[in-house]
C-alpha cells in the first residue's frame, strides 16, 4: 500500500494496507492515540472505523473515503476515520443489533446478524435467566442484542443483558411489526443524537422502533398501512434532501 500524510489523503479513496503517516510530535508518546470514539481529553487525537494504529500513523482496513473531524476549540487532534459504502455487516464489540434465531444447540442459541458467520447467545444472557427459568426463544424470533464478543479469530457472541444484569430494552422483538433492511451508513445517520428524520416521523402518529447497528430496522405502528408508510419513507429517506423528506410527510 501506499505511505501518504494522512491530512494530505482526506476526501479521497484510501484502500486496505494504506499507511497514513501522522505528525511527529516529540513530546507526546505513541499512546497519545487512543482507538475508539469516545470523549477525547484535548490534543488527543481518535482512530475510528477502518483505521488501525501502526508505529509510523494509522494502517487503512477498509476500503473507502477518508474523512477528518478536526477537535473543538484551540485543540489539536480530532478524529480520522473511513466512510465505507460497506455492504456485509462486521461485528464489532458492544454494537447492538437485531438477530434472526436460526438454531437451538443445548444451551446457546444460533443467529444470523446479516455477517459472514452466525452468532452466538446463551440463554443465560437474558435478566433473570437462570437454569431452571429459562426464555422462551424460538428459531425466527428476532433478538435485540449487542456483541460482547467480535473480533476476527472468535465467533461473535451476543448477550440481551448489561454490565449490570439488566436487559436495557434488550431482548425477544414482538411477533408483530415489519423487519427491513438499509444501508449501514443510514443506520448511522438514523442513530445519531436528535436526528431529524427520527423526530419529524414521530409527529406523524405512535410506534415502535428498533434499529440494529448491523443494518436491520424493525417498526410497529397501530395498523399495518402506518407500519409500511413509515417504512418506505425509512427507506427512501437516504436518497432525499431535507426538503424532499418535509414533502413527503406532510402528504
Amino acid at each position: 500500500g501506499r505511505r501518504e500524510a494522512a491530512e494530505a489523503c482526506v476526501g479521497q479513496v484510501v484502500l486496505p494496507g494504506d499507511v497514513l503517516l501522522l505528525p511527529a510530535h516529540p513530546d507526546e508518546d505513541g499512546e497519545r492515540l487512543r482507538l475508539g470514539a469516545g470523549a477525547a481529553p484535548r490534543g488527543r487525537l481518535l482512530c475510528g472505523p477502518g483505521l488501525r494504529r501502526c508505529g509510523v500513523g494509522l494502517l487503512v482496513t477498509k476500503c473507502g473515503l477518508l474523512r477528518h473531524r478536526r477537535a473543538g476549540g484551540a485543540a489539536a487532534g480530532g478524529a480520522y476515520w473511513v466512510d465505507s459504502q460497506q455492504k456485509r455487516y462486521v461485528p464489532v464489540k458492544g454494537d447492538h443489533v437485531i438477530g434472526i434465531v436460526t438454531a437451538k444447540a443445548g444451551d446457546v442459541f444460533k443467529l444470523d446478524v446479516g455477517g459472514s458467520e452466525q452468532a452466538s447467545l446463551s440463554y443465560l444472557a437474558f435478566e433473570g435467566a437462570t437454569k431452571r427459568n429459562r426464555p422462551n426463544v424460538q428459531v425466527g424470533d428476532l433478538v435485540y442484542g449487542q456483541f460482547l464478543v467480535a473480533n476476527k479469530d472468535m465467533e461473535p457472541e451476543m448477550v440481551c443483558i448489561d454490565s449490570s444484569g439488566r436487559s436495557s430494552g434488550m431482548g425477544i422483538i414482538g411477533q408483530d411489526g415489519f423487519l427491513f433492511k438499509v444501508s449501514l451508513g443510514l443506520i448511522r445517520k438514523l442513530l445519531a443524537p436528535k436526528c431529524e428524520i427520527i423526530q419529524e416521523l414521530s409527529q406523524l402518529y405512535p410506534f415502535e422502533l428498533v434499529l440494529g447497528m448491523n443494518g436491520r430496522i424493525w417498526v410497529k405502528a397501530k395498523t399495518v398501512q402506518q407500519t409500511l408508510i413509515i417504512v418506505n419513507i425509512l427507506e427512501a429517506c437516504e436518497y432525499m434532501t431535507a426538503e424532499q423528506r418535509k414533502q413527503a410527510l406532510s402528504l
